[in-house]
């Protein structure tokens, strides 16, 4: 099942369920209003919106043609979104980018960190770019969307807390992160409102491909037109997503509707290419000693998508261009 939520003046927007051709929708607003309010009472709700799900892709019930451009990110905003650092290549290349060396707890502890969830970006929202000199990249990951989970919650039993799957664009400032890790107290200026997909779907969707902790298919990343990375995102993947919701469900519960990321999905393979430019410019240093490639430009375009097994489109793609702010 897909769920995507549509613009309709209202700050949380309307939830509606799509086809599986990403082409038509049906209104979900007899279920539920929105998709907080679906997960909310996922008990209930899950049941009657497959089974429209099931009505809308057999026309038993009236279907409108779907505009990506009207859909907002499926959690327009939440109660949390909190994001990994999941891919051991990904630490390394950055932090030796920025001449940092990787943490002690590389391999033992997963890298957290909790964004700003109040305004999240839908799938083809402009990226603004207010000083070139800020560094703003692109980075390309998967998502999931919990329900109730408690306290406590083990690895084998995240996937039983995992309702939904997203992708987003976490839009990072690179250049302002030395400065404020500097203060010992974590990421804020540098991470600016993140961009999300335009369906969230459930596991099931996935087939085979979700293992239960991670998902086994490959990231497509284009810039400016151009593939620059097809990474797997899941033999590489060193803390699964349910050693991150172990991690952090440590001394906390979270509620239905927090977002966990996967983090940059990367691939140590440089012939994978790239989920953010901050890797490809750690490769071109390593490689010729100077980095070519800048960082995100007003007039850039970035769209991020994956496929199944099949050749199946999943999530819509987040297909966003840079804007001067």
């Amino acid at each position: 099942m897909r769920l995507a939520t549509i613009e309709n003046g209202q700050r949380d927007g309307a939830l509606i369920v799509v086809n599986r051709a990403g082409t038509h929708f049906a209104s979900a607003w007899k279920i539920a209003r929105s998709l907080q309010e679906a997960l909310d009472s996922w008990d209930r709700t899950q049941p009657e919106l497959l089974k429209l799900a099931s009505d809308l892709e057999s026309g038993r019930v009236p279907a409108e043609t779907l505009q990506m451009e009207k859909l907002l990110a499926p959690l327009p905003r939440a109660y949390e979104w909190i994001d990994g650092s999941a891919y051991i290549n990904h630490i390394v290349l950055v932090r030796k980018a920025r001449g940092a060396a990787p943490p002690e707890t590389l391999r033992t502890s997963p890298l957290v960190y909790q964004g700003g969830s109040g305004d999240l970006l839908g799938p083809t929202s402009n990226i603004p770019l207010e000083n070139p000199k800020d560094g703003l990249d692109f980075e390309s990951e998967i998502c999931v969307i919990l329900g109730d989970t408690p306290r406590g919650t083990k690895s084998k039993d995240a996937h039983k807390h995992v309702q939904l799957f997203m992708l987003c664009n976490d839009i990072t400032l690179r250049n302002l992160i030395p400065d404020e890790l500097a203060k010992s107290f974590g990421f804020f200026n540098s991470k600016p409102a993140t961009a999300f997909s335009p369906f969230a779907i459930t596991p099931d969707e996935l087939g085979e491909a979700w293992d239960g902790n991670r998902l086994h298919l490959h990231l497509k990343t284009e810039l400016n037109g151009e593939v620059v990375g097809h990474t797997h995102a899941g033999p590489e993947m060193y803390f699964g997503f349910g050693d991150i919701l172990e991690h952090v469900c440590k001394t906390r519960s979270f509620t239905a509707g927090t977002i966990l990321g996967s983090g940059t999905v990367s691939n140590e393979n440089p012939d994978a290419g790239v989920s953010c430019l901050s890797e490809l410019r750690m490769r071109e240093i390593i490689a010729n000693g100077s980095a070519q490639t800048e960082y995100l430009q007003t007039g850039d375009h970035v769209r991020i998508t994956m496929q199944d097994r099949k050749g199946r489109d999943l999530f819509g793609a987040i297909d966003q261009r840079v804007v001067e702010a």
